[in-house]
């Protein structure tokens, strides 16, 4: 039986928690953010996995490769220090992991296109966090959020929404790609030729099934529960069915990892490529104008995929307020800026919040402390890769698909019967999932909401940070031909 001490001692360091991390307050406990960080970390570990795929295998101009292994340790790193950090310091259940988009247009068009050194892209990762962070500490960041008008908030949580639910949908197979060999118009399809034909998509099925049952029976810790359940059933499926990989099997593959026991669970990570930048070598290489434009594209996606994800997080968890704004919002914003140093710093690319954290949330996650939880599985996986790899991510999407359906509810709060606010709404709602891009859905948005705001003749009434902004996305969108301009 504890004694009174221990029992005092205990209740004392649940306070502790609970004021700095304001549970109580924000109606939430102790286990249940324990719970949800879990969750988002398993929502979010993909990343791990799909991180070195993109910028590990990429030769630049000297044909050097990071490598999949030191990639996989960096992002990991990276990962674990800027959650818990986020956690710690912004006290929001905001998750923090290299930024999908960000990390294709680092390989793709900086490294394999533009010439340039992983050193000397990574070294222009790291300013463009320095100068995030310098925009969030000037307030900036801050008086752009508050400029945007309530219609634009829901539109941008809205798609983000359809984005997260059409990751789910396309990372399990449910949705595929058609190969444009098949020379037809339709760009994507319904599993296999039109049906669900793979085990591992028809797991996903079963979970998502599983999932939906959880949410509306109100299990507590439903969505976690949704995520172990199906992985004990990816599990089974593929010892009684061996689907393997989709590397080997591209038809009916598991997508990223293969649900069986690991041989061994740990080992020390490869960490040789943190650090390996090269901070302005960018500019010698491609000349001051062509590394600016790359600088600046940088800049206005990281900025604004941050921006719209932390407004949709930030309503989903009923953490804003009247105005949709998140308490606290320039500390928050300068601590995620950091994330694109830290990422860049360490050769994992830039780092942003997730809007996978939206699993979590759903599960309960309202503070910091689910942060710590989700940053320290981070850390535990540089140790234990083969571990978090036991989860297919066909066992995850679903949480994806029902969230996206939960947080595609805002849509209530847009006035469509103002068309210069539907459509501006409406292309900002599609063009995210349709481009898997955050960033192109608020520009395009952005741009058209100002057009029509003149054509109504409510010109006076837009603030002068959207014309600002919606300029900067006119550049943004551009910034392919003018770096072919200037060669």
């Amino acid at each position: 039986m504890p004694s009174q001490a221990h029992t005092q001692s205990k209740v004392a360091s649940q306070s502790f928690l609970d004021r700095y991390f304001r549970i109580s307050e924000r109606g939430s406990t102790v286990g249940t953010e324990m719970r949800a960080g879990v969750v988002t970390f398993f929502a979010m570990a993909y990343i791990i996995i799909l991180n070195p795929l993109i910028i590990g295998t990429v030769e630049d101009i000297n044909g050097k490769t990071l490598g999949i292994p030191q990639v996989a340790a960096a992002t990991a790193l990276a990962a674990g220090v800027m959650t818990i950090a986020f956690g710690v310091i912004a006290k929001y259940p905001f998750g923090i992991a290299t930024g999908l988009g960000i990390n294709t247009l680092v390989a793709v068009t900086m490294v394999s296109t533009e010439g340039l050194t992983w050193e000397e892209a990574m070294g222009l990762v790291v300013l463009d966090g320095i100068i995030i962070v310098l925009l969030a500490v000037s307030g900036f960041r801050t008086l752009v959020f508050r400029a945007i008008p309530p219609a634009m908030v829901s539109a941008m949580s809205v798609g983000i929404g359809m984005f997260i639910a059409l990751i789910g949908l396309v990372d399990a197979g449910f949705v595929r790609r058609i190969p444009d060999a098949a020379m037809t118009t339709v760009p994507v399809g319904l599993g296999n030729g039109g049906s669900i034909s793979s085990w591992p998509t028809f797991v996903f099925v079963l979970g998502l099934l599983i999932c939906g049952f959880m949410v509306v029976r109100n299990v507590r810790g439903g969505l976690f529960l949704g995520i172990v359940l199906t992985t004990v059933i990816a599990m089974i499926v593929e010892a009684l069915t061996g689907a393997g990989s989709s590397a080997d099997n591209p038809a009916g593959g598991w997508s990223l990892a293969v649900p069986t026991l690991p041989e061994s669970f740990g080992g020390m990570p490869d960490l040789s490529i943190v650090g390996d930048i090269s901070l302005f070598g960018s500019f010698a290489r491609v000349g001051a104008l062509a590394a600016t434009l790359l600088l600046f594209t940088l800049v206005l996606a990281n900025f604004f995929d941050a921006m719209g994800t932390m407004t949709a997080l930030g309503k989903q968890a009923a953490l804003v307020d009247e105005q949709g704004v998140l308490p606290d919002l320039k500390k928050a914003l300068v601590v995620e800026g950091f994330g694109a140093i830290v990422g860049g710093g360490a050769s994992a690319s830039s780092n942003t919040v997730y809007i996978d954290s939206a699993a979590g949330i759903a599960d309960g996650a309202r503070t910091g402390l689910a942060n710590v939880v989700t940053g320290v599985l981070f850390l535990a996986a540089m140790f234990l890769t083969p571990l978090y790899s036991v989860v297919p991510i066909e066992a995850a999407a679903p949480v994806l698909v029902v969230v996206g359906a939960l947080m595609i509810g805002q849509i209530r709060e847009i006035d469509f019967s103002k068309f210069e606010i539907a459509l501006p709404a409406f292309l900002t709602i599609v063009i995210m999932p349709f481009t898997y891009s955050i960033a192109n859905g608020v520009g395009v948005g952005f741009i058209a909401f100002t057009l029509l705001a003149v054509f109504a003749g409510k010109a006076k009434q837009i603030h002068w940070i959207m014309w600002l902004v919606s300029a900067l996305f006119v550049v943004y969108f551009a910034a392919e031909p003018i770096l072919n301009a200037v060669g």
